[in-house]
C-alpha cells in the first residue's frame, strides 16, 4: 500500500530565524484554541438565553442602577461595559441596539430605549449615535436579576482582573426560548426562533409536572416581534420541537385599501427586510413578469412599517399577492438551529430537552439562593439568642461592660460572665442603650420564634428536589400572569390557507440560439425578422437552434455530464444585435463546466438520443428529466463512461460519422429505450479499436444520392464508405 505524504512544514519565525513546524501542529496550536473561543465565549448562546456580549452589557446596566430610575446616555453605558468586554465601543453598541425596545428585534426586549435606533426590518434606516439615544433596563430585567445578589450564580473576574462578573443570569424563566438568538461560530452555528413567553411558561410548568406532556399542546408555534403570518404545518413543528432542527413559512400581511386602488403590507416576515421585497419586485417588474402594478415604494413611517403597491386598474389583488407570496420574500422561511451551550458544551436539542436543562440550571439557583439565604436566618438567629442570654439580666451585663478596664476585654468578659461565643459577644456589645428598652427587647425576641419557623421551612424545602420544584413553578405561574404578553404572529392552519393560485406565464412563439462559447438568446419572430445578423463574440457561432413557445423548459447539458434545468420565460427576450445570456454564469454552473448540448421541451414527450465516442448509443425518455419539484440540477444526466459526441431529439433518424470517414444512417427506435439517465446504451456503430465515433446529425433531405447504402438494418452496423456522389453532395450542403 502506497504511503500517505505528510504534509509540508511551515516556516516559523523564532528569534530571527525560521524553523520548519507540521500543519497540524499550527492548527491544533494556533486554530483550535481560536476556534474553541469563538464557540464557547463569543458566538453560541448559553442555557440563560445570552451570550456573553449581552451578559456583559446587562450586568453593567444593572451595576449601574439603571433597572429603576431615569435612562441614561447609551454612551455612558457602552464606556462602563468596556471594564468587562474589550471588544470596542462599536461592538458593544450594535448589542445594545439589537436588545433594545426601539429596534424592535426581540419579542421582549431587555432595553428601554429613547431615541433613534434603528428598525431591524429596514437595513437602510440606520441608528443614531451612542451620544445621542438614551437607555435604561426594561422591566423584565427584574426577572433576570432578582436573584444576582444572593449567590445563585458563579463569578468570574473580568479579563483585566479588576472586576467580577457573572458566568450566568439567573434567569426565572425560559429565556433562551422566549427571544431570537442566532449566531455564527467556527464549523458550527446557532438559529434560535422566539416563542410567545406565556405559552413558554405553560409548557415549561407542564413539563416540569409531567415529563411526557406533549409539546405542541402548549407551545403553539413560534412568534416574532414583526408579527405576521405562520403557516402552520404539523409535522414540521413537531420535527423542530423533538430534533430542535427544521424550517416552517413566514407570510406577510396586507390591506387592500380599494378606493386608492393599492396593497399594503404592513407586517413582513422576520427574515426579510423592506428593500429586500422592494427590489425583487422591481426586478420582477423590470423582466416583465410583474405588469399588475404601476408602482411600489416604501412608505413606512413613525406609525410603522408599510410597503405601498400600485394596482393598475382591473387587477385583483388577492391573486397578485398570492403571486408575490411565491416570488418574494413577502413568504419566507425560518431555518431553526437550537444549539445552546450546556457546561462549555455546544448541543443541538429539541425544546423538550431545552426545558429539562434550563429546569436543572433553575433548580441550581433556586437551591443556592435558599441555602444563601438559611445561611442569614442562621445568623441572625445566633446574634437574637446571645441576646437572649444577656437580657436575662441586663444590668449585671451592664455592670460587666462598665467595669472592665480596657475596650478590648469587653467582649472577653461577657463571653466569660454569660456563656456566649465571640460573634455574640460582639453584637451584643455594639447595643445602643436606647436599645435597650423593654419595647425593643422585646419585639427582638419576638422575632426568634419566626426564624426558627422560616429555617424549618426553608430546610423542607432544600431536602426534596419536588419542593424546588414547586418554588420553580410557583414563579413560572406568578410571571405569567404579570407579563401576559398576547400572540403577535398569527397561525395559519391549512384549511385557512386560499387555494393556492396557478402562475399564469405569457406563452407566445419564441426562436432559441445557443452559441458554441455558452451565449444563449430567446428572440420573438417579430423581432428576428426586424433584425439584421445575429451579433456573436469574435470567433463564434451559433451552435443549436430550435423554435417553440414561451412556457417551454430549458435543459442545458454539461461536460460533467449534469443538466440544469430552467423556464425559458425567465430568459429576458432579447434582440438578434443583444449578446445574449452567458448560460454557465446564469445557471450557477462550476468552474471549468460548459454547456455541450441544448434542449427545449413543452410536455417532456419522446426521447432523447445520447451518441458516445465509443460507438454506443442510449435512448432515453425525456420524461426521465421532468421532476415533481423546481431542482435546478440533475446529478448523473447521462453516461460517464465515454465521451458525448451529440445529442438528439426525438425519432428522426440520425447520421453517424466515424474517424475512417464512413456513415451510418440510423432510426432511433432501432435503440432500445432505457429508464435509467446515466445508461450507457447499446453499441450502434461497429469501430475497430483505432477509430472512434467523430459526429452525430438528424437526417436532412437530399443529404445523399441513396440512402439506402448508409442506412442500417441491424445493430450494430459498420455503415458505409461515402462515394464521391454523396461525397460532393456533402460538401455542397455544407
Amino acid at each position: 500500500m502506497a504511503k500517505q505524504k505528510k504534509a509540508p512544514p511551515q516556516k516559523q519565525y523564532i528569534e530571527g530565524t525560521f524553523t520548519d513546524q507540521p500543519i497540524t501542529e499550527t492548527l491544533e496550536k494556533n486554530y483550535m484554541p481560536y476556534a474553541m473561543s469563538v464557540i464557547i465565549s463569543r458566538a453560541i448562546p448559553e442555557i440563560d438565553g445570552f451570550k456573553p456580549s449581552h451578559r456583559k452589557l446587562l450586568y453593567t446596566m444593572y451595576k449601574m442602577g439603571l433597572l429603576q430610575g431615569p435612562r441614561t446616555k447609551s454612551a455612558n453605558v457602552v464606556g462602563q461595559t468596556m471594564k468587562l468586554n474589550p471588544h470596542g465601543d462599536a461592538a458593544i453598541y450594535d448589542t445594545m441596539v439589537r436588545l433594545s425596545r426601539g429596534y424592535d428585534a426581540l419579542l421582549m426586549p431587555y432595553v428601554d430605549s429613547k431615541g433613534n435606533f434603528g428598525k431591524v426590518f429596514s437595513r437602510n434606516m440606520a441608528w443614531a449615535a451612542s451620544r445621542y439615544t438614551e437607555v435604561k433596563l426594561d422591566p423584565i430585567c427584574k426577572e433576570l436579576f432578582k436573584e444576582i445578589d444572593q449567590d445563585a450564580v458563579d463569578f468570574v473576574p473580568n479579563y483585566d482582573n479588576t472586576l467580577k462578573e457573572p458566568t450566568l443570569l439567573p434567569t426565572t424563566f425560559p429565556n433562551v426560548l422566549v427571544n431570537a438568538n442566532q449566531g455564527i461560530a467556527v464549523g458550527m452555528a446557532s438559529n434560535i426562533c422566539s416563542f410567545n413567553f406565556k405559552e413558554v411558561c405553560d409548557t415549561a410548568i407542564a413539563v416540569i409536572e409531567d415529563g411526557n406532556h406533549p409539546i405542541a399542546s402548549t407551545l403553539l408555534a413560534p412568534d416574532f416581534s414583526q408579527g405576521g403570518y405562520l403557516l402552520y404545518n404539523a409535522a414540521e413543528l413537531n420535527k423542530i420541537y423533538e430534533t430542535g432542527r427544521g424550517s416552517f413559512r413566514l407570510r406577510a400581511k396586507y390591506r387592500v385599501l380599494p378606493k386608492e386602488n393599492i396593497i399594503e403590507v404592513y407586517e413582513i416576515p422576520y427574515t426579510t427586510t423592506v428593500e429586500a421585497i422592494i427590489d425583487k419586485m422591481i426586478d420582477l417588474f423590470k423582466g416583465g413578469k410583474l405588469k399588475e402594478i404601476s408602482d411600489v415604494r416604501d412608505e413606512t413611517d413613525r406609525t410603522g412599517l408599510c410597503i405601498a403597491i400600485d394596482l393598475k386598474r382591473g387587477v385583483d389583488p388577492d391573486k397578485l399577492m398570492s403571486r408575490l407570496f411565491k416570488l418574494t420574500p413577502l413568504e419566507d422561511s425560518f431555518s431553526c438551529n437550537f444549539n445552546i451551550l450546556v457546561n462549555g458544551t455546544p448541543r443541538v436539542m429539541g425544546v423538550r430537552e431545552i426545558l429539562n436543562e434550563w429546569t436543572a440550571f433553575r433548580a441550581g439557583c433556586v437551591r443556592r439562593r435558599i441555602t444563601a439565604e438559611l445561611s442569614q436566618l442562621r445568623s441572625r438567629l445566633h446574634l437574637l439568642e446571645g441576646l437572649r442570654l444577656i437580657l436575662l439580666d441586663i444590668d449585671r451585663a451592664v455592670e460587666v461592660i462598665k467595669n472592665t478596664p480596657q475596650d478590648s476585654e469587653v467582649v472577653p468578659n461577657l463571653m466569660i460572665e454569660f456563656g456566649v461565643d465571640e460573634i455574640q459577644g460582639e453584637y451584643i456589645a455594639e447595643i445602643k442603650l436606647r436599645s435597650l428598652n423593654k419595647e425593643l427587647v422585646l419585639k427582638r425576641l419576638s422575632e426568634v420564634d419566626s426564624l426558627k419557623d422560616e429555617i424549618a421551612r426553608l430546610e423542607k424545602i432544600l431536602s426534596s428536589e419536588r419542593r424546588i420544584s414547586q418554588v420553580i413553578v410557583k414563579e413560572l405561574k406568578a410571571l405569567r400572569d404579570k407579563y401576559d404578553i398576547p400572540r403577535r404572529t398569527e397561525i395559519l392552519y391549512e384549511d385557512q390557507l386560499p387555494e393556492p393560485e396557478e402562475v399564469t406565464v405569457e406563452d407566445y412563439p419564441v426562436h432559441c440560439f445557443f452559441t458554441r462559447e455558452g451565449y444563449f438568446k430567446k428572440i420573438t419572430p417579430q423581432s428576428l425578422r426586424m433584425s439584421g445578423e445575429q451579433r456573436l463574440k469574435e470567433g463564434d457561432a451559433v451552435q443549436w437552434t430550435a423554435e417553440c413557445g414561451n412556457r417551454a423548459d430549458l435543459l442545458v447539458f454539461t461536460n460533467t455530464c449534469q443538466c440544469y434545468k430552467a423556464k425559458l420565460s425567465d430568459f429576458e427576450d432579447t434582440k438578434a444585435s443583444a449578446m445574449g445570456v452567458y448560460l454557465p454564469s446564469r445557471l450557477g454552473m462550476e468552474e471549468g463546466e460548459t454547456a455541450v448540448a441544448v434542449v427545449v421541451t413543452a410536455g417532456y414527450e419522446g426521447h432523447l438520443c445520447f451518441f458516445y465516442e465509443n460507438g454506443k448509443a442510449a435512448r432515453v425518455p425525456l420524461a426521465s428529466y421532468a421532476t415533481k419539484t423546481n431542482r435546478k440540477k440533475l446529478t448523473g444526466a447521462f453516461s460517464d463512461k465515454s465521451p458525448l459526441v451529440a445529442l438528439t431529439v426525438g425519432e428522426g433518424a440520425v447520421v453517424l460519422c466515424s474517424s475512417s470517414g464512413k456513415r451510418l444512417i440510423v432510426d432511433p427506435v432501432m435503440i432500445p429505450e432505457k429508464q435509467s439517465r446515466s445508461t450507457q446504451g447499446v453499441q450502434v456503430l461497429t469501430l475497430s479499436s483505432r477509430h472512434r465515433l467523430t459526429g452525430a446529425e438528424p437526417l436532412r433531405e437530399g443529404m445523399f444520392a441513396s440512402e439506402a447504402r448508409y442506412r442500417a438494418k441491424a445493430l450494430p452496423a459498420a455503415g458505409a464508405t461515402l462515394s464521391e456522389q454523396d461525397r460532393g453532395q456533402l460538401e455542397m450542403l455544407s
